[in-house]
């Protein structure tokens, strides 16, 4: 296990292949400054040319809330232009969603308490999702006179359908854990005191296949959303005719003739 490192109020720790982000402002929702956004994205670009690390998993600190969004505090007494206002997003919030949407390692989202608003999207912008029974979540943005800031309306008619995503962000309603799982916004649901581990078992059972495998699967779903059948099919077989040729799928027929558990290298 590598020493934990807190930076600008998470936590980053590297363990087992697993990295984890964890928010730590409980006091405050776990709620993002832009210094601790920006800090967050660099943390993130760096996990992707880590080879300790696999599968990343993103989370906050207590079983109160996972991330509140942006704090308040960052806008008090500022006079902001329009124009100032679109920056602060695009500069610093939007880098964080496209670090996690172009991260090729999966990235899953352990909602351990309440998520709203860009705290939601953060979650929603991960691969898989894994909440608490406890947790809520609502995209509160309506709520407040604003729009979708970080990217909940890309993501969550995606997941959920667009007749869904319209109820629950024209009205900014809070939906339960079972309510999450029931219209797949959640891969699935945990006891408060399991999550961590709930999330955890996941990451491993990724972690354990060959990393660059994993990779390329998840570029080929993300690449197959974009494309039509036929150009998903040519892309798809270029990459299993590389991947035939890696040092790792030779050593994964190895240890099933072997009968041994694999040691990949990501060659």
């Amino acid at each position: 296990m590598r020493k934990a490192r807190t930076l600008a109020d998470f936590e980053w720790k590297v363990d087992d292949r697993i990295g984890t982000l964890t928010l730590n402002r409980p006091d405050r929702g776990n709620a993002f400054t832009f210094t601790m956004v920006d800090a967050m994205t660099d943390v993130l670009r760096r996990a992707v040319t880590d080879d300790a690390v696999r599968v990343i998993v993103v989370t906050g600190h207590g079983d109160r809330s996972f991330c509140s969004g942006m704090d308040t505090r960052e806008f008090a007494g500022l006079e902001l232009t329009p124009l100032r206002r679109k920056s602060q997003l695009h500069e610093h919030v939007h880098e964080l969603i496209r670090a996690i949407v172009a991260c090729d390692k999966p990235i899953i989202a352990a909602i351990n308490g309440n998520a709203q608003g860009a705290g939601l999207d953060l979650a929603l912008a991960c691969d898989m999702r894994v909440m608490s029974r406890s947790a809520r979540v609502s995209e509160v943005y309506v709520s407040l006179g604003l729009t979708s800031g970080a990217g909940g309306a890309y993501f969550l008619p995606r997941l959920v359908g667009r007749a869904k995503a319209m109820e629950l962000l024209l009205s900014g309603t809070a939906i339960d854990a079972e309510e999450a799982e029931k219209i797949g916004l959640v891969n699935s649901l945990a006891d408060s005191a399991d999550l961590q581990a709930t999330a955890r078992t996941l990451a491993a059972s990724i972690a354990r296949h060959p990393p660059t495998t994993v990779r390329v699967m998840k570029r080929s779903i993300n690449q197959a959303s974009r494309s039509d059948l036929d150009t998903s099919l040519d892309l798809l077989s270029s990459h299993y005719g590389v991947l035939a040729t890696t040092e790792d799928a030779g050593e994964a027929i190895a240890a099933l003739r072997d009968k041994r558990t694999p040691n990949y290298t990501g060659n």
